[in-house]
């Protein structure tokens, strides 16, 4: 089945936008990116801080409430419908809650030729990029950079930490069919 789908699950700043873009490069067909941030960014701001949306801690821990499960179930599906109409799509994910974060998108993208990869990068390093960044929360890479691998399937990993994006991109474009 070809690839209509590439997921990208990876910790807070561990190159899956740099990953994605460098995808669109190499790719002979257009690809259209989306990430978590792309639905975060899109909610209202009264969903920041509150229990029932996203909420970030100080030390960069983030929770969820039922308010933004319900948008992003939406939001999930609502890709899975667009690579269903022909839209080839790469997913730029944070899987927080490891295997059942998988699950729901496993549960959305049945039918479609999916492509699961992992975005590897040292703590250490994750934490540097995100300094240099500065638009997220202190100790969220770090946090993040192992837990959201738990339990969680792929067809193919990479490593950031010392490997460019567009190489990186390179060696997964290898696998899409």
């Amino acid at each position: 089945m070809a690839t209509q789908v590439i997921v990208l699950n990876g910790g807070s700043s561990s190159g899956k936008s740099s990953l994605a873009r460098g995808l669109q490069a190499v790719l002979p067909d257009p690809w259209l990116t989306f990430s978590v941030d792309t639905l975060i960014e899109a909610m209202p701001a009264s969903m920041e801080g509150a229990t029932s949306g996203i909420e970030i801690a100080p030390d960069g821990g983030v929770s969820v409430g039922s308010e933004f499960r319900a948008l992003e179930a939406a939001w999930i599906e609502g890709i899975a419908a667009m690579a269903r109409a022909g839209a080839r799509i790469v997913v730029d994910e944070v899987f927080l809650g490891q295997a059942e974060s998988q699950q729901r998108w496993v549960k959305a993208l049945r039918g479609l030729g999916v492509l699961w990869v992992g975005v590897r990068c040292e703590p250490k390093v994750a934490a540097a990029r995100e300094a240099a960044r500065g638009d997220r929360a202190a100790g969220m890479a770090a946090l993040q950079a192992d837990v959201v691998h738990q339990g969680v399937s792929y067809d193919l990993d990479v490593d950031t930490t010392h490997t460019e994006a567009l190489e990186c991109a390179r060696a997964i474009a290898v696998h899409v069919s």
